[in-house]
Parts: structure tokens; sequence; C-alpha cells
């Protein structure tokens, strides 16, 4: 277990943010069988989940992929922030909730929107306001600040 603030090297023999080169990055080879990679690689991302290049020999390959990385998602850059979103788009698994990386600046605003799904914030810094207005009219307004959490469900109008 590590500490709330330690950070983890995903590439443990090698330096900090330093992938596995040449003979030390893994290879689609188990028991004899396969052939190692010639093509382009992602040696960060591969690093980040062995089985997807060795699978385990119980692995039929039948389940979708369900990982998506934010650093695949297109940025929206606008006065006071910006924010990537990844949708059924990108992740098609992904019907019923929508995820978005977001930054605002102090005093930035998301302005009103709503989503086909639903949206689960979390504060990793700073503090923010979130406002909503259900079907009925009802408006509602919070004040959160860092590991707070928001939900809205689909098609409800809110701000952040």
């Amino acid at each position: 277990m590590t500490d709330k603030h330690e950070v983890v090297n995903p590439f443990p023999s090698h330096s900090e943010n330093s992938p596995p080169t040449g003979s030390d990055a893994i290879q689609p080879i188990r028991d004899g069988e396969g052939a190692s990679i010639l093509g382009p690689r992602n040696l960060s991302r591969e690093a980040q989940d062995r089985d997807l290049i060795r699978p385990p020999k119980t692995d039929a390959g039948t389940l979708p992929n369900m990982r998506w990385s934010f650093a695949d998602s297109h940025i929206r850059i606008e006065p006071g922030g910006w924010a990537r979103q990844t949708t059924v788009r990108e992740l098609p698994i992904s019907t019923a909730m929508a995820g978005v990386n977001m930054r605002l600046d102090p005093g930035g605003v998301r302005e009103l929107h709503w989503h086909k799904e639903a949206e689960w914030g979390y504060v990793l810094a700073g503090q923010t306001r979130v406002t909503a207005v259900d079907s009925n009219g009802n408006t509602f307004q919070d004040d959160l600040g860092e590991g707070d959490l928001w939900y809205f469900p689909p098609g409800i109008p809110h701000s952040i």
C-alpha cells in the first residue's frame, strides 16, 4: 500500500517516466509460442497492463476492452480552462455514463449544459460551485472542494 501522495513508478526497473526499451519490453511470447513485435509500439501504455501483450493462457480474448485513456480524447480549449470528454463515441461500452477530465482556472465556468449520459465528478484540487435545474424547475447549488463528488442524472442541465 502506498501513501496517498506517493507516486508509483509503473516501470520499477527503469527511471521515473521511462518505459522499458529493447529486450526489456514485454513481447507476445509465452512458453515458446508467439513472436516479437516488429512494428510501432506504445511501451508506456503496454506497461500499464502487461496482460494485453502477453495474456494468460486462460484468456480467450472475448471480453471487450473497457478502458480508455483521457490522453486519447480530444481537448476542447475555451476561455477559463479546458475539457476532454470520453463518451460512447470513444468507448462504445459506456452507454450510461460519460467521463470528462477538466481543468478550470480560478473564476472559470463550464456553462449550463446537459448530457444524454449521467455525469459523476470528483474534485482533484481547488474548489468549485455546481448548479443544476431538475425537470420540475427546482434549482440546486453547492460549493465543493478537494475530494468531493457530484452526480447529475442524464438530461439534467448543470454548470460547474
